[in-house]
């Protein structure tokens, strides 16, 4: 073990129990093992891994985790409940499954509302307390490091505030670090944890901590509300992720405190890793990563109005909160019929096209950006088509890598239910004509295939193109069947990815549009030179 956070203020992570709970999330033992490697690359302190003895699963991950990771900033957090009522901690199986999965943390969890205690566990309140302070002083006397979850602290505190105080004061005596308050419902708001807080804190004496869950969207400013009002520990998980709508997001917590607090809770150089940590996680996790989370969205930093972009192109800062280079995110300027002048310039710059000091080109862009947004297209949505656009406008002409002659979709329907499709694509390239014609699982797919066949010959760099994600929308027209259809395709050439747009009458002629800028800016992007 090496290079641990300072101690003084704890930023522990539940990702991989608590926010296994959310809907949608199931993790493998490998899955487990790759996340926690990115929580620790992070740098954050503790990585609660799950509930060993609870599920094979669990105790696998600590078994695994201790041979296959060499943490290098992290310690693995081992979670479970106190003794069960009238058995010794010593003679408690799953007391004993905390011990035996070596890890040297260990978070129980305990009631403090004194109904959970006579309802759910079925004892009195004088045998809780000494469920608590048995467990904590035998787990400490075993060598390990303990802290406490006070479950539904804030409804119990509500409920019986001196029972509340007397958990939190038991378990910090028996000897736990910390002893973490939890808005298990989320019912919270950051004025009433503030005042909670403060009070538990004076009338104690106990180390705090704050463990919140988001159900009124509150949960990081219920977090960062009782850092102010004196917690040093803050649980939270990657992305949000937990049970219900989630819990206290990890990446705007640890922002908050590196940048607006100015309290060093990460590794040097750590907080620059985020962005690609989170989205890390939700590829691992199998979730689309939010675009609009703070910090880490690909739209934390993106800027449509036209006011904005004027602003920005003298002073990002006058936009901006912080540098997205803080967090490892970028500027984006997105191109609309809102767009001015200015979110065309600094698009072009983005982009790596200077304009200069073109006016009329400029203008030019702006009105054939809002002429061809009103007729449905999108390039907010669509980087690759609105540079393949502004580069044609930029040179005079479109130069492209191959010619369209005409293209044809046919759809049989045979008598025993089932579709072929086929496609047929004439096309030019490099002064040659080809006719390229190939079967599909649908008239899509058969285009894509044929203008593969057709040109994979002569552009051997389309192989390593894939098409990644297809999304259509039906846009307001006349009636039914005749309403506009755009349909916008994201490609990868396995270095990065793009979205290219197209319209047209029927999906299937805005699907062709969007497959050949799709084409044309993956070439373009292999460094080839188009024809003219």
């Amino acid at each position: 073990m090496k290079d641990l956070p300072d101690d003084g203020f704890h930023v522990f992570d539940t990702t991989l129990r608590d926010g296994a709970q959310r809907e949608g999330i199931n993790l493998t033992v490998a899955d487990k093992l790759t996340i926690a490697r990115h929580l620790d690359d992070f740098g954050v302190g503790f990585i609660e891994g799950g509930w060993p003895g609870a599920n094979p699963r669990d105790t696998e991950f600590f078994a695994r985790a201790r041979e296959e990771i060499d943490f290098k900033h992290a310690l693995l957090v081992a979670f479970g409940a106190t003794r069960k009522a009238g058995v010794s901690a010593e003679a408690d199986p799953q007391v004993k499954a905390l011990l035996d999965s070596g890890a040297p943390v260990i978070t129980l969890v305990a009631k403090s509302h004194d109904r959970h205690v006579e309802l759910a566990l079925r004892t009195s309140l004088e045998e809780n307390l000494a469920m608590i302070r048995d467990t904590v002083a035998y787990l400490r006397s075993q060598g390990r490091r303990v802290f406490l979850d006070c479950e539904h602290f804030f409804d119990g505190y509500r409920a019986n505030a001196a029972y509340a105080k007397q958990v939190v004061a038991t378990a910090y005596q028996a000897g736990a670090e910390v002893v973490v308050l939890c808005d298990t419902n989320g019912g919270m708001l950051p004025g009433q944890i503030d005042a909670v807080v403060r009070t538990v804190l004076a009338d104690t004496g106990a180390r705090l901590g704050i463990h919140a869950q988001d159900d009124t969207g509150c949960a990081v400013a219920n977090t960062l509300a009782a850092v102010d009002a004196g917690a040093t520990h803050v649980q939270c998980t990657a992305n949000g992720y937990g049970e219900r709508v989630g819990n206290a997001n990890l990446f705007p917590v640890v922002a908050a405190l590196e940048l607006k607090y100015g309290r060093p809770v990460l590794p040097r150089g750590a907080l620059a890793e985020m962005t690609r940590i989170s989205h890390a996680i939700a590829e691992v996790v199998n979730l689309t990563p939010s675009t609009h989370q703070p910090y880490v969205g690909v739209s934390a930093f993106a800027h449509k109005a036209g006011l904005h972009a004027s602003a920005i192109k003298v002073d990002p800062d006058l936009y901006q909160h912080i540098d997205p280079e803080q967090v490892g995110n970028t500027m984006r300027m997105l191109v609309s019929d809102m767009a001015g002048r200015a979110s065309i310039e600094l698009k072009g710059k983005e982009l790596g096209i200077d304009l200069g000091d073109d006016r009329a080109l400029v203008g030019r862009v702006v009105e054939r950006v809002k002429e061809r947004e009103l007729a449905g297209y999108t390039y907010e949505a669509a980087d690759a088509s609105f540079e393949l656009l502004l580069r044609a406008e930029a040179e005079g002409r479109a130069r492209r890598f191959f010619r369209v002659e005409s293209w044809r979709a046919i759809v049989e329907d045979r008598p025993d239910g089932t579709h072929a499709n086929e496609a047929t694509v004439k096309l030019w390239a490099k002064g040659e004509r080809i006719v390229a014609t190939a079967e599909g699982n649908g008239p899509v797919h058969a285009l894509d295939r044929a203008l593969r066949v057709g040109l994979e010959r002569i552009y051997p760099e389309l192989a390593a193109l894939e098409l990644v994600d297809y999304k259509v929308r039906i846009l307001e027209g006349k009636h039914g069947t005749q309403s506009t259809t755009r349909v916008l395709v994201s490609t990868t050439d396995g270095k990065g990815e793009w979205s290219t747009v197209g319209v047209g009458e029927n999906v299937i002629a805005a699907s062709w549009q969007a497959l050949d800028d799709a084409y044309a800016y993956g070439l373009l992007r292999a460094g080839l030179e188009p024809q003219e």
